[in-house]
Protein backbone atom coordinates (compact mmCIF):
# COMPACT_ATOMS: atom_id res chain seq x y z
CA UNK A 1 0.00 0.00 0.00
CA UNK A 2 1.63 3.41 -1.07
CA UNK A 3 -0.70 5.56 0.94
CA UNK A 4 -2.98 6.07 3.42
CA UNK A 5 -4.83 9.38 3.96
CA UNK A 6 -6.60 10.00 7.44
CA UNK A 7 -9.35 12.16 8.22
CA UNK A 8 -11.02 13.36 11.41
CA UNK A 9 -14.18 14.34 11.44
CA UNK A 10 -15.92 16.22 14.53
CA UNK A 11 -19.40 17.62 12.78
CA UNK A 12 -18.59 18.46 9.30
CA UNK A 13 -20.11 15.90 7.51
CA UNK A 14 -20.72 18.30 4.22
CA UNK A 15 -17.24 19.59 4.41
CA UNK A 16 -15.75 16.28 4.94
CA UNK A 17 -18.00 15.05 2.21
CA UNK A 18 -16.46 17.66 -0.03
CA UNK A 19 -12.75 16.41 1.36
CA UNK A 20 -13.44 13.14 0.43
CA UNK A 21 -14.30 13.63 -3.18
CA UNK A 22 -11.13 15.89 -4.23
CA UNK A 23 -9.04 13.19 -1.71
CA UNK A 24 -10.62 10.34 -4.25
CA UNK A 25 -9.59 12.65 -7.03
CA UNK A 26 -6.00 12.70 -6.08
CA UNK A 27 -5.43 9.55 -5.31
CA UNK A 28 -7.24 7.99 -8.93
CA UNK A 29 -4.17 5.67 -10.06
CA UNK A 30 -2.76 4.88 -6.27
CA UNK A 31 -2.72 2.41 -4.22
CA UNK A 32 -4.08 4.05 -1.55
CA UNK A 33 -6.91 3.65 1.06
CA UNK A 34 -8.76 6.36 3.28
CA UNK A 35 -9.99 5.62 6.92
CA UNK A 36 -12.42 8.44 8.42
CA UNK A 37 -12.65 8.95 12.17
CA UNK A 38 -15.51 10.61 13.54
CA UNK A 39 -15.29 12.23 16.94
CA UNK A 40 -18.40 11.05 17.86
CA UNK A 41 -20.25 13.66 15.70
CA UNK A 42 -24.49 13.92 16.07
CA UNK A 43 -25.09 15.20 13.26
CA UNK A 44 -25.67 11.94 11.19
CA UNK A 45 -22.22 11.85 9.61
CA UNK A 46 -21.43 8.04 10.10
CA UNK A 47 -25.22 7.57 8.29
CA UNK A 48 -24.63 9.99 5.55
CA UNK A 49 -20.84 9.03 4.54
CA UNK A 50 -21.92 5.27 4.76
CA UNK A 51 -24.69 5.92 1.87
CA UNK A 52 -22.47 8.50 0.26
CA UNK A 53 -19.10 6.16 0.18
CA UNK A 54 -20.23 3.13 1.34
CA UNK A 55 -17.02 0.87 1.19
CA UNK A 56 -14.70 3.01 -0.94
CA UNK A 57 -13.22 4.70 2.37
CA UNK A 58 -13.32 3.39 5.55
CA UNK A 59 -15.16 4.48 8.46
CA UNK A 60 -14.18 4.44 12.00
CA UNK A 61 -16.94 5.99 14.61
CA UNK A 62 -16.05 6.55 18.28
CA UNK A 63 -18.25 6.31 20.54
CA UNK A 64 -16.87 9.51 22.53
CA UNK A 65 -14.66 12.26 21.10
CA UNK A 66 -11.03 11.84 21.69
CA UNK A 67 -9.53 14.57 20.20
CA UNK A 68 -7.08 15.34 17.01
CA UNK A 69 -4.08 13.26 18.02
CA UNK A 70 -5.77 10.18 19.39
CA UNK A 71 -8.24 9.86 16.60
CA UNK A 72 -5.58 10.21 14.40
CA UNK A 73 -3.46 7.78 15.60
CA UNK A 74 -5.85 4.76 15.86
CA UNK A 75 -6.71 4.59 12.39
CA UNK A 76 -2.41 4.90 11.51
CA UNK A 77 -2.24 1.62 13.39
CA UNK A 78 -4.91 -0.15 11.81
CA UNK A 79 -3.40 1.39 8.18
CA UNK A 80 -0.41 0.12 5.61
CA UNK A 81 0.56 2.82 3.79
CA UNK A 82 3.93 3.43 3.19
CA UNK A 83 3.11 7.02 3.96
CA UNK A 84 0.30 8.76 6.11
CA UNK A 85 -1.53 11.94 5.27
CA UNK A 86 -2.54 13.25 7.84
CA UNK A 87 -6.00 16.03 6.34
CA UNK A 88 -8.22 18.33 8.11
CA UNK A 89 -11.83 17.76 7.00
CA UNK A 90 -12.16 21.66 6.18
CA UNK A 91 -9.75 21.18 3.19
CA UNK A 92 -9.82 20.30 -0.14
CA UNK A 93 -6.71 19.64 -2.24
CA UNK A 94 -5.87 20.08 -6.38
CA UNK A 95 -5.89 17.03 -8.45
CA UNK A 96 -2.56 16.73 -8.56
CA UNK A 97 -0.81 18.16 -5.21
CA UNK A 98 -1.07 14.63 -2.85
CA UNK A 99 1.12 13.21 -6.20
CA UNK A 100 3.38 15.74 -6.08
CA UNK A 101 3.94 15.77 -2.82
CA UNK A 102 4.50 11.66 -2.77
CA UNK A 103 6.70 12.26 -5.91
CA UNK A 104 8.69 14.90 -3.63
CA UNK A 105 8.94 12.07 -0.72
CA UNK A 106 10.49 9.39 -2.98
CA UNK A 107 13.12 11.77 -4.13
CA UNK A 108 13.98 12.66 -1.20
CA UNK A 109 14.65 9.38 1.95
CA UNK A 110 15.71 11.85 4.25
CA UNK A 111 12.42 13.35 4.18
CA UNK A 112 10.29 12.43 7.42
CA UNK A 113 7.49 14.74 6.69
CA UNK A 114 6.12 17.62 4.15
CA UNK A 115 3.45 20.31 3.98
CA UNK A 116 2.40 22.07 1.26
CA UNK A 117 0.76 25.66 0.08
CA UNK A 118 -2.50 26.25 2.26
CA UNK A 119 -4.71 28.72 0.70
CA UNK A 120 -7.51 30.48 2.67
CA UNK A 121 -10.85 30.87 1.83
CA UNK A 122 -10.57 34.15 -0.22
CA UNK A 123 -7.41 32.22 -2.25
CA UNK A 124 -4.65 33.94 -0.16
CA UNK A 125 -1.74 32.21 1.27
CA UNK A 126 -2.02 30.83 4.71
CA UNK A 127 1.35 31.79 6.15
CA UNK A 128 0.83 28.51 8.51
CA UNK A 129 1.84 26.50 5.30
CA UNK A 130 5.34 26.86 7.09
CA UNK A 131 6.54 27.41 10.28
CA UNK A 132 9.52 27.62 12.47
CA UNK A 133 10.05 25.35 15.75
CA UNK A 134 8.71 28.07 18.77
CA UNK A 135 11.65 27.84 20.98
CA UNK A 136 11.39 30.02 24.01
CA UNK A 137 12.99 33.09 21.48
CA UNK A 138 11.03 32.59 18.62
CA UNK A 139 7.78 32.36 21.04
CA UNK A 140 8.24 35.29 22.80
CA UNK A 141 9.18 37.14 19.45
CA UNK A 142 5.58 35.59 18.17
CA UNK A 143 3.96 36.64 21.26
CA UNK A 144 5.39 40.38 20.92
CA UNK A 145 3.97 40.81 17.64
CA UNK A 146 7.29 39.87 15.49
CA UNK A 147 6.02 36.87 14.09
CA UNK A 148 8.59 36.50 10.27
CA UNK A 149 10.63 34.23 12.06
CA UNK A 150 8.17 32.10 12.91
CA UNK A 151 6.47 31.73 9.84
CA UNK A 152 9.70 31.07 8.62
CA UNK A 153 9.29 34.64 5.82
CA UNK A 154 12.81 34.19 4.08
CA UNK A 155 11.60 31.40 1.96
CA UNK A 156 10.25 31.47 -1.50
CA UNK A 157 6.49 30.10 -1.96
CA UNK A 158 7.24 28.65 -5.09
CA UNK A 159 10.08 26.36 -4.63
CA UNK A 160 10.30 23.39 -2.40
CA UNK A 161 11.99 24.31 1.47
CA UNK A 162 12.88 22.57 4.37
CA UNK A 163 10.80 23.80 7.20
CA UNK A 164 10.49 22.89 10.56
CA UNK A 165 7.08 22.44 11.21
CA UNK A 166 4.11 20.75 9.28
CA UNK A 167 0.66 21.85 9.39
CA UNK A 168 -2.17 19.01 10.33
CA UNK A 169 -4.24 20.40 7.79
CA UNK A 170 -1.99 18.47 5.38
CA UNK A 171 0.64 16.50 7.12
CA UNK A 172 2.66 14.29 4.27
CA UNK A 173 4.07 11.49 7.04
CA UNK A 174 6.47 8.53 5.74
CA UNK A 175 5.48 5.82 7.93
CA UNK A 176 9.37 5.10 8.46
CA UNK A 177 9.84 7.84 10.31
CA UNK A 178 6.81 7.39 12.49
CA UNK A 179 7.89 4.13 13.72
CA UNK A 180 11.32 6.10 14.27
CA UNK A 181 9.49 8.53 16.62
CA UNK A 182 6.50 7.66 17.28
CA UNK A 183 2.84 8.59 16.87
CA UNK A 184 1.26 11.83 17.36
CA UNK A 185 1.16 12.64 21.17
CA UNK A 186 -2.40 12.38 22.74
CA UNK A 187 -1.70 14.51 25.96
CA UNK A 188 -2.53 17.19 22.71
CA UNK A 189 -6.25 17.27 22.24
CA UNK A 190 -6.49 19.68 19.89
CA UNK A 191 -3.71 22.27 18.34
CA UNK A 192 -0.34 21.73 19.30
CA UNK A 193 0.47 17.52 18.26
CA UNK A 194 1.35 18.59 14.54
CA UNK A 195 4.45 20.89 16.11
CA UNK A 196 5.28 18.71 18.80
CA UNK A 197 5.18 15.67 15.56
CA UNK A 198 7.72 17.74 13.18
CA UNK A 199 10.30 18.69 16.33
CA UNK A 200 10.04 14.72 17.50
CA UNK A 201 10.41 14.03 13.75
CA UNK A 202 13.69 16.59 13.31
CA UNK A 203 14.98 15.41 16.08
CA UNK A 204 15.16 11.38 15.26
CA UNK A 205 17.27 13.02 11.88
CA UNK A 206 14.57 13.32 9.28
CA UNK A 207 13.94 16.74 7.72
CA UNK A 208 10.65 18.12 7.52
CA UNK A 209 9.96 20.18 3.99
CA UNK A 210 7.17 22.38 2.35
CA UNK A 211 5.97 21.60 -1.10
CA UNK A 212 3.98 23.94 -3.48
CA UNK A 213 1.64 22.00 -3.89
CA UNK A 214 -2.16 23.49 -3.52
CA UNK A 215 -4.73 22.96 -1.07
CA UNK A 216 -7.64 25.00 0.52
CA UNK A 217 -7.84 24.92 4.17
CA UNK A 218 -11.13 26.77 6.04
CA UNK A 219 -9.55 27.08 9.28
CA UNK A 220 -11.43 25.45 11.59
CA UNK A 221 -14.67 24.98 10.65
CA UNK A 222 -15.20 22.72 13.21
CA UNK A 223 -13.78 24.90 15.78
CA UNK A 224 -14.99 28.30 17.46
CA UNK A 225 -12.43 30.47 17.82
CA UNK A 226 -14.56 32.60 19.76
CA UNK A 227 -15.38 30.35 22.64
CA UNK A 228 -13.88 29.91 25.58
CA UNK A 229 -12.97 25.92 24.97
CA UNK A 230 -10.91 27.04 22.61
CA UNK A 231 -8.80 29.79 23.90
CA UNK A 232 -8.56 27.14 26.97
CA UNK A 233 -7.36 24.32 24.42
CA UNK A 234 -5.34 26.59 22.56
CA UNK A 235 -3.00 27.50 25.30
CA UNK A 236 -3.33 24.73 26.81
CA UNK A 237 -1.57 23.14 23.84
CA UNK A 238 1.12 25.55 23.91
CA UNK A 239 2.15 25.20 27.56
CA UNK A 240 2.06 21.36 27.13
CA UNK A 241 4.80 21.77 24.38
CA UNK A 242 6.74 23.93 26.29
CA UNK A 243 6.68 21.94 29.27
CA UNK A 244 8.16 18.86 27.23
CA UNK A 245 10.45 20.34 25.36
CA UNK A 246 12.23 23.22 27.15
CA UNK A 247 10.99 22.18 30.96
CA UNK A 248 14.76 21.42 31.70
CA UNK A 249 15.80 25.05 31.06
CA UNK A 250 16.43 28.13 33.69
CA UNK A 251 13.61 29.55 35.44
CA UNK A 252 14.89 32.89 34.17
CA UNK A 253 14.24 31.26 30.77
CA UNK A 254 10.90 29.82 31.21
CA UNK A 255 9.39 31.81 33.63
CA UNK A 256 8.69 34.68 31.42
CA UNK A 257 7.43 32.42 28.61
CA UNK A 258 5.04 30.96 31.25
CA UNK A 259 3.78 34.41 31.99
CA UNK A 260 3.28 35.44 28.39
CA UNK A 261 1.71 32.31 27.62
CA UNK A 262 -0.74 32.61 30.67
CA UNK A 263 -1.09 36.56 29.81
CA UNK A 264 -2.28 35.97 26.30
CA UNK A 265 -5.03 33.85 26.97
CA UNK A 266 -6.33 35.42 29.28
CA UNK A 267 -6.33 39.02 27.20
CA UNK A 268 -7.88 36.73 25.02
CA UNK A 269 -11.02 36.01 26.90
CA UNK A 270 -10.82 39.30 27.89
CA UNK A 271 -11.48 40.79 24.60
CA UNK A 272 -14.26 37.93 23.75
CA UNK A 273 -16.22 39.06 26.46
CA UNK A 274 -15.75 42.60 25.91
CA UNK A 275 -16.89 41.68 22.51
CA UNK A 276 -19.71 40.25 23.91
CA UNK A 277 -20.74 42.54 26.29
CA UNK A 278 -20.42 45.32 23.40
CA UNK A 279 -22.72 43.22 21.08
CA UNK A 280 -25.23 43.06 23.97
CA UNK A 281 -25.13 46.17 24.32
CA UNK A 282 -25.93 47.29 21.09
CA UNK A 283 -22.89 48.99 20.48
CA UNK A 284 -21.58 46.69 17.59
CA UNK A 285 -23.90 46.85 14.19
CA UNK A 286 -25.36 44.18 13.19
CA UNK A 287 -23.46 42.30 10.00
CA UNK A 288 -24.92 43.42 6.68
CA UNK A 289 -27.14 40.72 5.56
CA UNK A 290 -27.01 41.40 2.03
CA UNK A 291 -24.05 38.84 1.31
CA UNK A 292 -23.90 38.47 -2.33
CA UNK A 293 -22.75 35.40 -4.45
CA UNK A 294 -21.55 35.20 -7.84
CA UNK A 295 -22.28 31.28 -8.80
CA UNK A 296 -19.96 29.96 -11.81
CA UNK A 297 -20.40 26.88 -13.58
CA UNK A 298 -22.26 24.71 -16.17
CA UNK A 299 -25.74 25.39 -16.94
CA UNK A 300 -27.40 22.89 -14.82
CA UNK A 301 -25.52 24.40 -11.99
CA UNK A 302 -26.96 27.70 -12.86
CA UNK A 303 -30.73 26.66 -13.04
CA UNK A 304 -30.21 24.68 -9.51
CA UNK A 305 -28.64 27.47 -7.95
CA UNK A 306 -30.99 29.92 -9.23
CA UNK A 307 -34.07 27.94 -7.50
CA UNK A 308 -32.07 27.62 -4.30
CA UNK A 309 -31.19 30.84 -4.31
CA UNK A 310 -34.73 32.21 -4.72
CA UNK A 311 -35.34 29.45 -2.21
CA UNK A 312 -33.10 31.08 0.47
CA UNK A 313 -33.40 34.92 -0.84
CA UNK A 314 -29.53 35.13 -1.30
CA UNK A 315 -28.63 38.13 -3.36
CA UNK A 316 -26.50 36.38 -6.51
CA UNK A 317 -25.44 36.92 -10.11
CA UNK A 318 -24.73 34.02 -12.44
CA UNK A 319 -22.16 33.48 -14.97
CA UNK A 320 -21.62 30.76 -17.09
CA UNK A 321 -18.42 28.57 -16.99
CA UNK A 322 -17.03 30.09 -20.19
CA UNK A 323 -18.01 34.17 -19.15
CA UNK A 324 -15.52 36.32 -17.89
CA UNK A 325 -16.22 37.15 -14.20
CA UNK A 326 -17.11 41.22 -14.12
CA UNK A 327 -14.54 43.33 -13.10
CA UNK A 328 -14.96 44.99 -9.94
CA UNK A 329 -17.49 43.26 -9.21
CA UNK A 330 -18.35 43.74 -5.02
CA UNK A 331 -19.72 39.75 -4.50
CA UNK A 332 -18.45 39.01 -1.11
CA UNK A 333 -18.56 35.17 -2.85
CA UNK A 334 -17.25 33.23 -5.93
CA UNK A 335 -19.42 29.93 -5.80
CA UNK A 336 -17.53 27.23 -8.68
CA UNK A 337 -19.06 24.45 -10.15
CA UNK A 338 -17.30 21.32 -9.08
CA UNK A 339 -18.66 19.19 -11.52
CA UNK A 340 -17.52 21.85 -14.15
CA UNK A 341 -13.86 22.53 -12.82
CA UNK A 342 -11.22 20.94 -11.27
CA UNK A 343 -10.26 21.74 -7.89
CA UNK A 344 -7.03 23.26 -8.78
CA UNK A 345 -8.88 25.28 -11.28
CA UNK A 346 -10.39 26.61 -8.50
CA UNK A 347 -7.99 26.76 -6.23
CA UNK A 348 -6.07 28.77 -9.48
CA UNK A 349 -9.12 30.86 -9.84
CA UNK A 350 -9.76 31.95 -6.44
CA UNK A 351 -5.74 33.17 -5.60
CA UNK A 352 -6.57 35.00 -9.12
CA UNK A 353 -10.04 36.80 -7.48
CA UNK A 354 -8.14 38.20 -5.02
CA UNK A 355 -10.62 38.73 -1.98
CA UNK A 356 -14.21 37.03 -2.83
CA UNK A 357 -14.47 33.88 -0.70
CA UNK A 358 -14.02 30.78 -2.44
CA UNK A 359 -17.32 28.62 -2.12
CA UNK A 360 -18.49 25.57 -4.00
CA UNK A 361 -21.41 23.58 -5.79
CA UNK A 362 -21.77 20.18 -6.34
CA UNK A 363 -24.87 18.82 -8.47
CA UNK A 364 -24.25 15.59 -7.15
CA UNK A 365 -25.48 16.63 -3.63
CA UNK A 366 -27.27 19.47 -4.25
CA UNK A 367 -25.07 21.62 -1.65
CA UNK A 368 -23.45 24.97 -0.91
CA UNK A 369 -20.45 25.01 0.90
CA UNK A 370 -18.48 28.30 2.20
CA UNK A 371 -16.18 29.16 5.43
CA UNK A 372 -19.55 30.56 6.80
CA UNK A 373 -22.37 28.37 6.17
CA UNK A 374 -23.33 25.12 4.05
CA UNK A 375 -26.93 25.60 2.11
CA UNK A 376 -28.87 22.56 0.97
Amino acid sequence: MKLTVVIVSYKVRYFVEQCIVSVQRAVKGLDAEIYVVDNHSDDGTIEYLTQRFGSSIILIESSHNLGFARANNIAIRQSAGEYVLLLNPDTFVAEDSIKTVLQFMDEHPQAGGAGVMMHNANGTVALESRRGIPTPYVSLLKMLGHPARYYMSHLPWDQPGRIDVMSGAFCMLRREALSKVGLLDEDFFMYGEDIDLSYRILKGGYENWYVPAHIVHYKGESTHKSSFRYVHVFYQAMLIFFRKHYGHLSLLVTLPIRLAIYTRAFIALLQMQFGRMRKSLGFVAPQAEDFEYIFVGSQQMLDECQKLARQKGLMATFRHKDDQLPEGSEAQCIVYDTNAFTFAQIIELAARNGKAETGTYSCDTKTLITSREVIR
